[in-house]
């Protein structure tokens, strides 16, 4: 598996291609949520990006502090369905508190998590603070890493 960090743009007209794509698949149609996905702010983020054989496996944004919330933060955790047993989340979340850290020089993280998540997200070092709240009629919460 190979791993990218790419600045918008960087990418390649394919890779955003996949991006949305990836981000379609698992977000809109398999989680039936109908939501704004394009939402203009994938310009500003850095795209960290699994491809295994050749096609993405993996993926999330990221934001410097001020782009998204006041603190950095990290967006569209998302892996695809066929490759979900592997761990890739683990690595490409791993990748992405690096990257921040790295690019960002910066070690406060805030992300909105689904609910079910939360497990996973605390595996990482995030705390949940605050109530549940809906986003795009998903249970979702805020969390930090510190």
């Amino acid at each position: 598996m190979e791993i990218f960090v790419k600045t918008f743009k960087e990418l390649t007209k394919q890779e955003l291609y996949e991006i949305l794509q990836l981000r379609s698949e698992v977000f809109v149609v398999e989680q039936d949520c109908v939501y704004q996905d394009i939402d203009g702010k994938d310009q500003q983020a850095m795209h960290v990006f699994a491809k295994k054989n050749g096609r993405f496996a993996a993926y999330t944004r990221i934001f410097k502090p001020g782009d998204y919330f006041s603190e950095a933060s990290i967006g569209r955790v998302v892996v695809k369905k066929s490759e979900r047993k592997f761990g890739y989340g683990q690595i490409i979340m791993k990748t992405s508190i690096k990257a921040i850290q790295n690019f960002f020089e910066e070690k406060e993280i805030h992300i909105s998590a689904q609910l079910y998540l939360k497990e996973f997200y605390e595996s990482l070092g995030f705390n949940q603070v605050g109530e549940v709240y809906l986003e795009d009629g998903i249970p979702h919460i805020a969390m930090f890493k510190n």
